[in-house]
């Protein structure tokens, strides 16, 4: 059982995280083994993403304190938090391929920044491309008329080439 003092400064962690977060989802993961807990947490901290389980009074504690305004007790099951602080989508990835792969683990909410988000938008955040791969796009994008422009170049010199070696092979 926890004592008052430290339940007052798992709020405040838990806000100051929720303050700095891209983004968080509220998954209720009753019935989850805790193979499958380890490995999804595994994956989360490899996109640096926190997951935790708090009690759902802390949860709306530490909410009011970062100004945010929902209830988590009204969200069903036994609630957890993936806390993302550097990427938008990639918690909501990562949870919502896990609950397709079982059926235990269920989205119920998130966050985006302060914005609250219902299931529905937490699923299409999901389906969003990362920042990495959004980069990447650009890049390609921008990429491309240098690309066509450096062919149309070498196409221009290859045609001079195929002209100059005709009239060397006239002169012979």
């Amino acid at each position: 059982m926890l004592n008052k003092e430290q339940k007052n400064k798992i709020v405040k962690d838990l806000s100051e995280k929720m303050k700095t977060s891209k983004a968080v989802v509220f998954s209720d993961f009753k019935g989850l083994s805790v193979k499958d807990m380890t490995m999804l947490k595994k994956e989360l901290r490899k996109e640096d993403t926190n997951f935790g389980v708090f009690k759902k009074t802390l949860i709306n504690l530490a909410l009011k304190d970062a100004g945010i305004e929902t209830d988590v007790k009204k969200m069903e099951g036994q609630i957890a938090l993936a806390i993302s602080q550097k990427d938008e989508v990639m918690a909501a990835k990562i949870i919502a391929k896990t609950a397709k792969a079982n059926e235990n683990l269920k989205i119920v909410g998130g966050l985006l920044g302060s914005k609250i988000l219902s299931v529905e938008e937490v699923n299409a955040l999901a389906k969003l491309p990362t920042k990495e791969e959004l980069l990447a796009k650009l890049v390609g994008t921008l990429n491309a008329p240098i690309s066509g422009f450096a062919n149309v170049l070498a196409g221009n010199l290859r045609g001079l080439v195929q002209v100059l070696k005709g009239i060397s092979e006239k002169a012979n």
